[in-house]
């Protein structure tokens, strides 16, 4: 397991049972911490990335992080509006044991932005203590929800700059592109990517072109045949095919959930 320092956000003594940080315009990679208290975050404009042990999760602002206390994670912020809700240990059971994601409905949104109000450090009146306590509850059943959309991490600085080159260039890349930004044989490389991600470079290509989809699906309005090509999708039809079978929605019905 992934050793990483614990933060205390807040002295336990003291603690309310949930509060806010805003983290507008923040620019940075955070390294790898813990906290002692759980952590939903939401980017309100743009996307954030969130890195435990195993997974890269990349969250544009139709998706959130549930944090639990106590897990190992970074998070890349690079100048979007984002929020993050901290939750006492024991208001919200069972917890987990990993970062998830959460597909964010209107409420959920609507309830992240009105909890920007009481922030974590200021003393906290009935209406926030009340309103914290529902929220709480609401979060143990939407993490019961997680949505598929996520993508593998490597530690291994080689198969990383693979895997930063394939998301950035999502249209054209092919594998012997990325193997020499990699600076790695195709064979060496397809060893890797399946010994440490257990999946292809096909398949991680074919993931991480749905979870840009995803982005643009609830981020703009950009008819969904285009966001197909600008993806990477030779067809509309191919592009609904594979969203369905990661997600269980059509990109129409998860556009307006």
């Amino acid at each position: 397991m992934l050793e990483a320092p614990l933060k205390r956000l807040v002295d336990p003594l003291l603690r309310p049972i949930g509060g806010s940080i805003t983290q507008d315009d923040y620019d940075l990679v955070s390294p790898w911490h813990s906290h002692d208290m759980h952590q939903l975050q939401y980017s309100f404009e743009g996307a954030i990335e969130v890195e435990d042990e195993h997974t890269h999760h990349l969250l544009p602002c139709s998706l959130a992080a549930w944090i639990p206390a106590g897990v190992a994670h970074r998070t890349s912020l690079h100048r979007v509006r984002s929020g993050s809700i901290l939750f006492a240990p024991e208001a919200v059971q069972p917890a987990g044991e990993r970062v998830r994601v959460l597909e964010v409905s209107p409420l959920m949104r609507e309830m992240i932005i009105e909890a920007m109000r009481w922030p974590l450090q200021e003393s906290q009146d009935p209406t926030g203590r009340a309103y914290f306590g529902a929220l709480a509850l609401l979060c143990a059943e939407w993490i019961q929800q997680e949505t598929p959309l996520w993508l593998p991490t490597a530690h291994e600085p080689a198969l990383q700059a693979a895997l930063a080159y394939t998301r950035a260039h999502l249209i054209n890349c092919n594998f012997g592109a990325v193997c020499r930004r990699a600076g790695l044989s195709e064979r060496t490389l397809r060893r890797r990517f399946d010994k440490e991600l257990g999946m292809s470079w096909n398949e991680y290509r074919h993931r991480a072109r749905l979870l840009a989809a995803a982005d643009l699906l609830k981020r703009t309005a950009t008819p969904i045949g285009l966001i197909a090509a600008q993806v990477g999708f030779e067809s509309q039809s191919a592009f609904a095919k594979a969203f369905r079978g990661l997600t269980g929605k059509s990109p129409r019905t998860f556009r307006a959930s």
